[in-house]
């Protein structure tokens, strides 16, 4: 989606880290088809630290935020990674999140939620599988039953059909933003 230039190359991280962040999400396994998915190519979107979003942000790709985003976070099938300098005011629902920043707002996770030593979260997470390394800020509720995480995701599912088909009727055209690599 989006593209390094020379000077941006510069400042992107560098291939262990992207190599690490994909490894801790993915396990290195590959999906049912049998073949590495985007994020598991390196092809991940990034919010860098200069950049402040208020709304709503959805994507089909993974995601890194670096920066700010306030609103809601919505990347159904993808890996969302907030770095060490993101900070997120939302509410958030992937296939899976790894926080090594800060997150005011609730975390749904169809797989798993990664809360890093250096982060910090203040609010509720819902997944099945959720990981939480010593030394982390948490201050907020977890529920680990799949029952949940199932009517989370479906309640989701439902709102963005229903908002892509009002899109849709009335003849507008939806923006899509996704940045992630979960670590």
């Amino acid at each position: 989606m989006f593209e390094l230039s020379k000077k941006d190359k510069a400042h992107a991280a560098p291939d262990h880290l992207a190599r690490q962040d994909r490894d801790h999400r993915t396990g290195g396994e590959k999906d049912s088809a049998g073949s590495h998915s985007q994020a598991q190519s390196g092809e991940i979107a990034v919010i860098g630290r200069s950049i402040r979003i208020d709304g709503d942000v959805r994507g089909e790709e993974d995601l890194r935020i670096e920066g700010e985003i306030r609103g809601t976070i919505q990347l159904l099938n993808h890996c969302l990674t907030i770095g060490p300098k993101g900070r997120i005011k939302a509410d958030v629902y992937a296939k899976s999140v790894t926080v090594d920043g800060e997150v005011n707002g609730d975390l749904y996770a169809s797989e798993c939620v990664n809360i890093r030593s250096n982060a910090r979260v203040k609010g509720n997470v819902v997944a099945s599988l959720i990981n939480l390394d010593k030394g982390a800020h948490f201050k907020g509720s977890i529920d680990m039953d799949p029952k949940s995480v199932e009517a989370a995701f479906g309640k989701e599912r439902g709102a963005q059909a229903s908002a892509s088909e009002a899109g849709r009727s009335n003849g507008s055209k939806q923006a899509t933003a996704v940045v992630v690599n979960p670590t």
